[in-house]
């Protein structure tokens, strides 16, 4: 018995040691750790099937059985029309459905512009008559959408709003005064497309009689520059960015009329200084809903504009004592009479039913938990599907409740992530469901949350997982100095040995509503993995600040964004210095980003307590930021001027003792490469030694070709030598 004993375990004991270390080569050259997904999923109108796309073709499945049904689309007939050579087939894998499902968008070869923005040469495909039409005969255009009849094709070019006509094929151009750096038509300005997350800028009416759209005048926001080293002599590209306190765009809404070309400009008040976050039709094509928003983004109203006449009218109004943070959970119901909306005016975000005077009839969630966002609607039966933080910040549950709030229960199962897409009538729906050790599996269940299949289980992604000696992540509760329990998990090393020292890592993004902490797979990276099989113990806070906890918790680094969340930081590294398995002497931080800004203030402001940071693209002062985003947690500069100087690690630099490497790509449109400039200046001022990395005309993301590569192994690198 003994010998079987001893023979099992040394079995063990070499399984155990045969297990593979993660190396830069897995992650950023093999792609290892490749997860799978379900490609085009689209659920149909009637609810009762969705398309895939599978080997390049678009099959249609019956949500009830699984079974392909039918092959909607073969790619061999969608066939390039401007090229003589008919084996010349589009790709299938970017593609959007007209309304009535007998057209579909074609976009080839999509160009990121900035984050959110893009451009295709894009393609109208019939499958009726297996025709295919290039729009605008096939040059790169933005945001090409069909009109609800699926005759005209809305699209923006060169800052213009054109359509075009599938019938006969004329191209109407609506607007003719856009100009690069001066008026945008139809398409968002950086600091919107940014900051209010959406880039088209107009939407057809519901029966597409009209067409409403932004026009952006950026003639007197500020232009930056950023050098892009290309050939001989370098270029310059220009672009116009709106910093804290400066000039924005002076935003017009206009509707025009489709079948007589009348044009109208909607009355949003005589204020120029204000935000339009949001244009959204009722279900009235005389009626538009109008997002107005004042410059400080503590005031909220919903106007409803007349179509006909431009007139406007009240139909919602908010304001917050900090900040109205924006999202798109708006729906007009079909009955004409009713709106839902979510908002955080009783502390945290619910949802609310509200009719066309204005009047609120129901608060149809409430409670001290975060609804996430509406999934699903169905009128017929007078519910509402979504999903919340109920049962903990880190997870999301799928819910349903009534139109007044009377009947609600959780339809989702299992701690974790549940990230929901419902089918058009809320019969059946696709979770991703994951939590924080193991990869999604997509499975599409019925209404009631019964299993009817799975679609994918990474089965692939676990048994390799499986090859690798990976370490034990575990959440935890960290104290701050304030009385609030914080938030995190760890990542302990795979022959963890808790009589033995180890040195930490901070992976920390902390910024207003973010989450790091939540119970779903890819929270923890496998760089993440790979630093923890090298004897790290890696550790992630959400600290004041962060998201799912209420108003009161987010919001609480109103005109100091930095403050809390750094002391919380500190604080952590406290805790974390006083386990017995923690070497407190070797405590870093690292963090991009917002992150950057924080593991800026780590090496600065916690100079007693971190060892070492790493900051890329962070933002060193406030003042150098977007004006939308900082101005909606700092105030005006002018009205904040000591909460903006004393945010900044810039003003701290004479602190740094341990460590520090600050990374930044010269092309990022987004925290500007000055940043780091300015950093480094004052560091430079005050004899401070640092390191530093910068990748030449790279943006935000810091990718492409062999820069991640490059990036992680620098960072690494720094890591290994001095924590």
């Amino acid at each position: 018995m003994k010998q079987l004993f001893f023979a099992f375990l040394f079995i063990t004991t070499i399984a155990q040691a045969q297990k593979k270390q993660i190396s830069l080569d897995d992650l950023y050259k093999k792609n290892t750790f490749k997860s799978d997904y379900v490609a085009g999923f689209n659920s149909m109108k009637d609810g009762r099937f969705y398309t895939e796309l599978e080997n390049g073709n678009v099959v249609k499945k019956s949500f009830a059985t699984g079974q392909t049904v039918d092959t909607v689309i073969h790619q061999k007939d969608v066939v390039d029309p401007l090229l003589s050579d008919d084996q010349l087939f589009l790709s299938l894998s970017d593609i959007q459905f007209s309304n009535d499902e007998k057209k579909i968008l074609v976009f080839i070869n999509r160009n990121s512009i900035y984050r959110r923005s893009s451009k295709a040469a894009t393609y109208v495909f019939n499958l009726k008559t297996k025709k295919t039409v290039a729009i605008d005969n096939g040059s790169f255009v933005m945001h090409a959408s069909f009109s609800p009849d699926g005759s005209n094709v809305a699209f923006v070019k060169d800052n213009n709003l054109f359509y075009q006509n599938l019938n006969n094929g004329t191209i109407t151009q609506i607007t003719i005064d856009g100009k690069w750096n001066n008026i945008i038509n139809g398409n968002c300005d950086w600091v919107y497309e940014e900051e209010f997350e959406f880039t088209k800028a107009f939407e057809w009416s519901p029966n597409g009689k009209y067409l409403a759209y932004y026009r952006f005048d950026e003639s007197n926001v500020p232009m930056y520059d950023m050098t892009m080293y290309e050939g001989l002599y370098p270029k310059n590209y220009q672009y116009k960015y709106p910093k804290a306190g400066e000039p924005n765009s002076i935003i017009q809404i206009h509707v025009v009329d489709i079948a007589t070309n009348k044009n109208i400009n909607v009355d949003i008040g005589k204020e120029i200084d204000i935000y339009i976050p949001r244009i959204k039709w009722t279900t009235n094509d005389n009626q538009l809903c109008v997002y107005w928003m004042n410059r400080t983004q503590n005031h909220l109203k919903l106007l409803l504009a007349n179509s006909l006449d431009g007139s406007t009218k009240t139909l919602y109004e908010e304001k917050n004592p900090y900040y109205i943070d924006i999202n798109s959970d708006l729906t007009f119901l079909q009955d004409g009479k009713h709106f839902l909306f979510t908002s955080e005016k009783d502390g945290n975000n619910h949802i609310y039913l509200y009719d066309m005077n204005g009047n609120m009839e129901a608060q149809i969630t409430e409670g001290r938990f975060d609804v996430d966002q509406i999934v699903g609607i169905n009128e017929k039966t007078e519910q509402i599907y979504f999903t919340a933080a109920v049962t903990s910040p880190m997870d999301r549950q799928l819910y349903v409740t009534d139109f007044v709030g009377e009947r609600s229960r959780q339809i989702s199962k299992g701690a974790g992530w549940h990230n929901v897409e419902m089918n058009a009538d809320c019969s059946y729906y696709m979770d991703s469901y994951s939590t924080i050790n193991d990869p999604a599996v997509f499975s599409i269940y019925n209404k009631k949350g019964e299993l009817i299949r799975k679609l994918k289980d990474n089965a692939a992604l676990r048994s390799t997982m499986n090859e690798y000696d990976l370490g034990k992540i575990s959440f935890i509760k960290v104290p701050n100095e304030k009385g609030d329990s914080l938030n995190g998990w760890m990542l302990q090393p795979p022959s963890f040995d808790p009589t033995k020292k180890y040195p930490v890592l901070f992976c920390n993004y902390g910024g207003p509503g973010s989450q790091e902490v939540v119970n779903r797979f890819g929270a923890v990276n496998f760089w993440q993995q790979m630093l923890c099989g090298k004897g790290y113990i890696i550790v992630s806070i959400d600290n004041t600040g962060t998201g799912f906890r209420g108003q009161d918790f987010k919001k609480k680094t109103y005109k100091q964004l930095g403050t809390l969340e750094i002391e919380d930081q500190i604080a952590a590294a406290k805790y974390m210095g006083s386990l017995p398995y923690v070497d407190k002497s070797r405590i870093g931080h690292w963090g991009w980003s917002f992150g950057g800004f924080m593991s800026s203030l780590a090496i600065t402001k916690g100079a007693d307590i971190f060892k070492m940071a790493i900051a890329v693209a962070p933002v060193t002062n406030w003042k150098y930021y977007d004006n939308i985003y900082t101005e909606r947690y700092m105030g005006l500069p002018k009205e904040n001027a000591e909460g903006y100087e004393k945010t900044s690690p810039i003003n701290y630099v004479d602190k740094i003792k341990g460590n520090f490497l600050i990374i930044h790509g010269t092309g990022d449109d987004n925290v500007h490469f000055q940043n780091s400039i300015e950093m480094v200046k004052a560091m430079v001022d005050k004899n401070i030694s640092f390191e530093s990395a910068y990748y030449p005309n790279k943006n935000h993301s810091i990718y492409g070709s062999n820069t991640r590569y490059h990036l992680y192994q620098k960072m690494t690198d720094f890591i290994l030598k001095n924590l």
